[in-house]
């Protein structure tokens, strides 16, 4: 495939990992506002929902106001470790535990 004017190479051009998108970050301070601005009148909607659609409409809320979590997991194979390692990890949590006295 012939390069072009907008080819990126890896690594060149557009955002950089972890940046936030801009429409995204626009779309979440536009909702944000409105929500402020509307704060009156959705305390007076809330009073006359159900209990369970209550909860459905915080959570929905929620999502534009709080960034989403992710969960995440850690494995350590013990085995696969030096004993250096392994001690360097021993004496880490020692510390840890030592401050938290």
């Amino acid at each position: 495939m012939a390069g072009n004017k907008t080819s990126f190479k890896k690594g060149q051009g557009g955002r950089k990992p972890g940046a936030p998108n801009k429409a995204t970050k626009d779309l979440r301070q536009w909702i944000n506002s409105f929500i402020d601005s509307q704060t009156e009148q959705i305390q007076k909607d809330w009073k006359q929902l159900e209990p369970k659609d209550r909860i459905i409409l915080f959570e929905r809320l929620l999502k534009y106001s709080l960034p989403t979590l992710q969960a995440t997991s850690l494995t350590t194979d013990f085995e696969k470790m030096t004993d250096q390692q392994l001690d360097q990890i021993i004496d880490e949590l020692k510390k840890q535990s030592d401050e938290n006295i």
